[in-house]
């Protein structure tokens, strides 16, 4: 059974889609099969792996109004084990009819039942804000990584997520655990990184991931040729530092998987 992981904050440019993108393609890469779920209605994962509308034969938007199954919607990437599913939303009148049908917050969760046996990880790139998408996103949710780059506007972010997640966790996904926080835009040695830091280690310690995102302008030009950065110039920093995210990543789920294995083989030996 797959592992669907939301990457979530209420904060625009922390860098969640380029965290979507690149964080999929690695564990792609890796060998994993990864389906990333573009649920923002600004479509920025479309563009960063070079689907143009013209490109695109469905997407969430379909899906929500039931005239396509998530199958029927799935795109094949240049990378062997990624595929995709866009939002598909071109218009401001799609937007409002995509937005109002989310309110309906299992309507994801329903929708991606049929498919996540065929995964290893689905990674929903979430919009910069709570209600509607992101909810249905947390809804169907086993873990949520959470992108934040240094300042306190993404302090402040990450406090109403915690809670916004105390209130999932009530009424609607129980289960729903943190994959961890992830450094974005990383820089070292500045007063404002340091002050972030001690703060995250102060409240956030046993949710903070070893790996951090540097920095990096070539993760910014990959999107501008819709492509993930792994396949723009593998040997760069921001590459680098998403591959060992998406080792960490496995790592860690290799690690939560061992005891439950161990504990079922004793109740069957």
């Amino acid at each position: 059974m797959g592992k669907i992981v939301a990457v979530a904050i209420p904060k625009g440019g922390v860098g969640k889609t380029t965290t979507a993108v690149n964080l999929a393609a690695s564990l792609a890469v890796l060998e994993k099969r990864t389906l990333l779920i573009d649920t923002d209605p600004f479509g920025a994962c479309s563009l960063s792996l070079g689907f143009t509308k013209e490109k695109t034969h469905g997407g969430l938007f379909e899906v929500f109004n039931f005239t396509h199954s998530m199958a029927q919607v799935i795109h094949r990437t240049e990378i062997a084990f990624l595929d995709f599913i866009p939002s598909n939303v071109h218009s401001a009148q799609m937007e409002e009819r995509y937005m109002k049908l989310a309110e309906n917050r299992t309507i994801l969760k329903n929708s991606l039942r049929p498919i996540v046996p065929h995964y290893d990880y689905l990674i929903l790139d979430c919009p910069p804000f709570l209600r509607g998408l992101t909810t249905n996103a947390l809804t169907c949710a086993d873990s949520t990584l959470v992108p934040l780059k240094s300042g306190h506007f993404s302090l402040d972010a990450i406090d109403r997520l915690v809670k916004y997640i105390d209130w999932i966790h009530e009424v609607a996904n129980k289960t729903l655990e943190f994959e961890g926080i992830l450094q974005t835009m990383y820089e070292p040695n500045t007063k404002v990184t340091d002050i972030t830091e001690r703060e995250l280690k102060l409240r956030f310690r046993k949710h903070m991931l070893q790996t951090v995102i540097p920095k990096n302008t070539q993760l910014v030009e990959a999107s501008f040729y819709g492509k993930p950065a792994i396949l723009f110039n593998a040997n760069s920093r921001g590459t680098l530092a998403y591959l060992q995210l998406a080792r960490e990543i496995i790592g860690k789920n290799q690690t939560v998987l061992q005891p439950a294995i161990a504990e079922i083989q004793g109740q069957t030996g």
